[in-house]
């Protein structure tokens, strides 16, 4: 049936309530179920003809694999498309040769039930819009490699690339 449906259609309630339940949702107002569609597999590279004026090593279009996992593209899509929203959390819900089915977890920052409530109403500051889209999410924290503590993870943190910039700026005193 959800493959009939549009890419991006709300939910009643959640099909898992158990892994919704303990990724954050509750069943109360202000909280709000999205059901996500996206395509499955690598991501053809966008080139007119497949021509790519560069370098033999760079000029590859079939076998390029999209750098991000396909949960945190859901959550960007809803987020979105409900910009009003803030994404919580999201989980898998089903899969098929061509697409994987996600589910998103949004909540209303602007409703008063979400506002008084202290265990969820952190996510009414201004500094969480758009987690989706700045990785800040738990799928984007996954794509990042912040799920790892400990050896080797001293790269991933804050980012790769401040760790980059970290690594190749030199600080000299003033007077030396």
């Amino acid at each position: 049936e959800s493959r009939q449906l549009p890419a991006i259609p709300r939910a009643t309630r959640p099909t898992r309530p158990d892994k919704a339940r303990r990724l954050g949702y509750k069943a109360k107002q202000g909280f709000v179920i999205y059901r996500v569609r996206v395509r499955r597999g690598g991501r053809k590279k966008p080139l007119r003809k497949g021509i790519n004026n560069g370098k033999p090593v760079n000029a590859g279009v079939n076998k390029i694999k999209w750098k991000r996992n396909l949960r945190s593209l859901a959550e960007e899509r809803v987020g979105r498309k409900c910009g009003a929203l803030r994404v919580l959390n999201s989980y898998w819900v089903a899969q098929d040769a061509a697409h994987k089915f996600y589910e998103v977890i949004l909540v209303d920052p602007q409703h008063k039930v979400i506002r008084d409530d202290p265990r969820i109403n952190w996510l009414c500051a201004p500094t969480m819009k758009h987690r989706e889209l700045r990785g800040l999410t738990s799928a984007g924290r996954q794509h990042r490699g912040l799920r790892h503590k400990g050896h080797k993870s001293n790269h991933m943190r804050p980012s790769i690339r401040a760790t980059w910039k970290r690594n190749n700026t030199q600080s000299l005193r003033r007077y030396r």
